[in-house]
């Protein structure tokens, strides 16, 4: 019989993947160019933790979970654990009216866990830009019409790299590539003080830990059968 001790052993196993937890924009968010808007997030109180993750580059991205394209650069260089929230204004021309967008931080300092030559990485879910005048490039529009689909920030999502190199998944081994766009925007965020408090989407990280239990557990049950 399959002993419930080896599902507890399962679970013991898969690491803890958390740090940064994004508040705002959410998956329901509808932004407007043009007009200042706010990205909010929290210490979820999970190791590594924002003091951690530390000093960040934040950007607007489009793209699948595999490939991302950033479209404006945020913040070049923002403290995570000391700062909650930054105001900026997107800008227009980075895309046309979408739901494709979310907000990335690639942390300066701390690599991704198991792959060190990776930065670790949070992300928020894909939200809605509007009042936007541009369009997105072949490169960008083959990203997001790609096979590797899923939502970022969402429970089943995975994440990418830093711009023009290849990363991680947020503090996960696996590693994707990602590109800048050749005319994008860029806007220097303003960091505040103020945090939401309100709860965000689940991200990638989580996604990983789920999926490490599965094969996990896959694992030990196979054997369990072999064995009777």
């Amino acid at each position: 019989m399959f002993s419930s001790s080896l599902l507890t052993l399962a679970v013991l196993a898969a690491p803890a993947f958390a740090s940064v937890f994004p508040t705002a924009p959410v998956e329901n968010t509808s932004w407007s160019a043009g007009k200042e808007q706010t990205i909010t997030w929290q210490d979820d109180s999970n190791s590594p933790s924002a003091a951690d993750f530390g000093p960040a580059r934040v950007g607007i991205y489009a793209g699948n979970r595999d490939q991302q394209t950033m479209l404006m650069l945020i913040s070049d260089n923002v403290d995570m654990a000391t700062t909650k929230s930054i105001v900026f204004t997107p800008n227009a021309s980075i895309g046309p009216n979408s739901k494709q967008y979310f907000i990335r931080f690639d942390s300066l300092n701390l690599k991704a866990a198991g792959a060190p030559q990776y930065p670790a990485q949070a992300f928020t879910a894909k939200f809605e830009l509007t009042d936007m005048t541009g369009t997105f490039n072949a490169t960008v529009q083959s990203q997001i019409d790609g096979a590797s689909t899923a939502p970022i920030g969402a429970p089943t999502s995975s994440t990418a790299s830093s711009s023009g190199s290849a990363s991680s998944h947020s503090a996960s081994t696996t590693g994707s590539s990602s590109t800048k766009a050749s005319a994008s925007g860029s806007s220097t965020g303003k960091p505040s003080s103020s945090a939401s408090a309100s709860a965000g989407q689940d991200n990638a990280a989580r996604s990983t830990a789920v999926t490490g239990v599965t094969i996990a557990l896959g694992a030990l049950l196979s054997a369990v059968v072999a064995f009777m």
